[in-house]
């Protein structure tokens, strides 16, 4: 909303800085930190108040939680949520259609791990909304993300799949694009969820993997720089650069309460929404496949349920002492803020491969 100061620029110079795209990154950045910082302590007593016993814990999960995380709040995510929205209203160019297909995919998600976390408090019970339920309605999202995607994307690149590497291949999907995507966006979603078993361990993640997209979405939605670089040009995907910076501002934020031991959790409000834009950002960008290196650590969460799962139903036994993994070095013995900040190193290395991508000819 705020770009459209740069009209007046006539009268007062200043205005012209809210032209570029970086300029409104940094203010959006610090819009949502800001935001995260003031409300987030009144979100946090009125979840308290609201929730009572908090977030319900898994019984059959590792013994320590029910001593140390009972009776926490959930539903942090609304606080991410909020500060991202706010922001992006404010400083991102709001003509922008690439803005709204990460948002409504954002909100879409949220509203689902909400409709869940509700179900979950009110029951006092780790079972919330059905998983068919909330699967079904991730795909409808999925459906009509992808299609969009589709429709907004230059026609050179409709429904073509653009590897990492080999940056002039692109592989024709044509509709089966579409399907594809779904899988991005809803698998990410998911990934995400399943990462978000700890205090802190989901949130750093998914910041360090949005600030990489939305480098990338700078990158590719500026001509000289996709020439340079030697990748598709997507115009207008630069302006999703500010939408990562206002995400990685009021993840900042949620992580100030969320840090160990944490006052509030995100829940299935904030891991999915977060996961859904992860995944609606790299089908917009045409970096579905960088994606899953940037995002790995969510890859290797998400994998190792689905071994543990098809293993256990096949042989009776388990794989990891627990899944997702993290639960299993925690029945290691590894502290808990060991495995988060190990699993931190291990994302911003794999953040570094993914960038280092865009210049690999």
């Amino acid at each position: 909303m705020l770009y459209w100061l740069a009209e007046f620029s006539e009268a007062f110079i200043g205005f012209n800085l809210f032209r570029y795209i970086t300029v409104r990154a940094g203010a959006a950045f610090f819009t949502a930190l800001i935001f995260g910082f003031v409300f987030g302590k009144p979100l946090i007593n009125f979840l308290r108040k609201r929730q009572g016993k908090g977030q319900p814990i898994r019984e059959d999960g590792p013994q320590s939680h029910l001593l140390t995380k009972k009776g926490t709040p959930t539903m942090g995510g609304l606080l991410i949520l909020s500060a991202l929205t706010v922001s992006t209203l404010l400083w991102a160019r709001l003509d922008n259609p690439y803005v709204w297909l990460v948002m409504g995919v954002t909100w879409g998600f949220g509203l689902i791990g909400f409709a869940d976390d509700y179900a979950k408090v009110t029951k006092s019970n780790v079972k919330g909304v059905s998983g068919k339920i909330r699967m079904a309605a991730g795909l409808v999202i999925a459906l009509i993300a992808a299609v969009v995607a589709m429709w907004l994307h230059p026609a050179e690149l409709t429904g073509q799949l653009a590897m990492p590497v080999f940056k002039s291949a692109l592989i024709p999907l044509g509709w089966a694009f579409v399907p594809f995507a779904m899988l991005v966006i809803v698998g990410s979603a998911n990934a995400v969820n399943l990462t978000d078993g700890l205090d802190g361990l989901a949130i750093m993640p998914v910041m360090i993997a949005a600030g990489t997209l939305g480098v990338i979405a700078y990158a590719v939605g500026r001509v000289d720089f996709t020439a340079y670089l030697d990748v598709h040009y997507v115009p207008g995907t630069g302006e999703l650069l500010i939408f990562t910076a206002a995400l990685a501002g009021g993840g900042l934020g949620f992580l100030w309460y969320n840090a160990p031991p944490a006052a509030v959790f995100m829940g299935d409000t904030g891991s999915l929404a977060l996961g859904g834009a992860l995944g609606a950002i790299a089908v917009a960008i045409k970096h579905e496949i960088v994606l899953a290196i940037v995002g790995g650590l969510f890859v290797v969460e998400a994998m190792s349920v689905i071994i543990q799962v098809v293993y256990f139903k096949r042989t009776g036994k388990r794989v990891f002492l627990m899944a997702p993994i993290h639960h299993h070095f925690e029945k290691r013995g590894w502290a808990e803020p060991q495995i988060v900040i190990r699993f931190w190193i291990i994302s911003l290395i794999l953040a570094l491969i993914g960038l280092a991508t865009l210049k690999i000819r």
